[in-house]
């Protein structure tokens, strides 16, 4: 680059766009790169606060702005995205289709690590949808070294950084426990919510039972389901440490690998998640996601129908954000549950 007053640029070539923000009416570019200044253009500039201006100076060691977000670009794009144009330096990269954001979280620290470069993006493991933006990646300067971008492709390999996991509509089934319901003694308010919860991602409930506070009736409820095809079980309620409890003892009974009994969220600490062997999920969910607008069952099930293993280290790490607000408008998942 190369600064020169504004009034004595006239025929040089503008090395980045030149932004114009009118309160309330526009923020975009008033020239583009590549822009060649004219005369007339000279009171325009100045109107925006450019006394100075840098043109651009051919150098073969370094990057435009614009080449640089290219490359932090590529670094990004996972299947099922798409890239804006660059402007003012910038590139986002938006979803095409529903699903569950995921990506290599030491990569990405690695590459912001190298400094005068940054990708941007949602939280990691946040369900969006078509049409979202995912990401946002720029270079800080107007141009860079180009070997400083190659230790951003080093540093993030040969992988894309992010990645769109399809959210599938699976097949569920609902085990409903306790005498209390069995009996007839409370109405059931529990299957309407899971319901609603597995809609919110297409999926539909095609097995459900109602079983009192038996453990062995309830693993072979599980076993039946499994049998028929059910693709994820939820057993409701007795998943405490009360003695008529018995959910837990039939998850463990009915699953090859249990993921853990308990989890640092509230609301959903009493949760309960296990596996069969051939990778089926089979839930215990406390009373809390009866009447909670959101717990960790809502951060767990996205995951489950997209297939993403759930590990009791990722469970673990749900303690710092695993606090819901309970706020009087949820913005649910654009909030910090969850997001530590």
């Amino acid at each position: 680059m190369k600064l020169l007053k504004t009034q004595d640029a006239v025929g040089q070539v503008l090395c980045h766009d030149i932004t114009q923000i009118i309160k309330g009416v526009r923020k975009d570019p008033l020239f583009r790169k590549g822009h060649v200044i004219a005369e007339s253009d000279i009171p325009l500039l100045l109107s925006v606060g450019k006394d100075h201006i840098y043109i651009w100076e051919d150098n073969e060691n370094m990057l435009h702005e614009n080449d640089a977000a290219q490359i932090l670009r590529e670094i990004c794009q996972g299947e099922h995205m798409q890239a804006t144009q660059p402007k003012e330096g910038k590139i986002d990269l938006i979803a095409d289709m529903d699903g569950l954001l995921v990506g290599d979280e030491a990569k990405l620290r690695a590459v912001n690590g190298l400094g005068e470069m940054m990708i941007a993006t949602r939280a990691l493991g946040s369900p969006v949808k078509a049409g979202d933006k995912l990401c946002g990646t720029r270079i800080i300067p107007l141009v860079i070294e180009k070997w400083k971008m190659e230790k951003a492709k080093e540093a993030a390999g040969e992988r894309p950084l992010l990645g769109l996991l399809p959210i599938k509509k699976k097949k569920c089934g609902l085990i409903t426990t306790g005498n209390e319901v069995f009996h007839g003694r409370i109405k059931d308010t529990f299957t309407p919510v899971f319901e609603e919860k597995i809609a919110e991602y297409g999926s539909e409930m095609v097995a459900h039972e109602i079983i009192d506070d038996d453990h062995e009736k309830i693993t072979a409820a599980i076993r039946r389901m499994l049998a028929d095809g059910a693709e994820l079980i939820a057993c409701t309620g007795g998943m405490s440490v009360d003695p008529d409890d018995k959910t837990p003892l039939a998850i463990k009974n009915a699953a090859d690998t249990i993921v853990s009994y308990g989890a640092p969220t509230l609301p959903g600490a009493m949760f309960m998640l296990a596996y069969t062997a051939d990778g089926r999920p089979i839930c215990g969910l406390p009373g809390c996601v009866m009447y909670a607008r959101r717990t960790i069952f809502d951060l767990v099930l996205p995951r489950l129908l997209a297939d993403l293993p759930v590990t009791f280290a990722w469970l673990s790490g749900l303690g710092n954000g695993g606090l819901c607000l309970d706020c009087s408008d949820c913005h649910f998942p654009n909030c910090t549950f969850g997001k530590g």
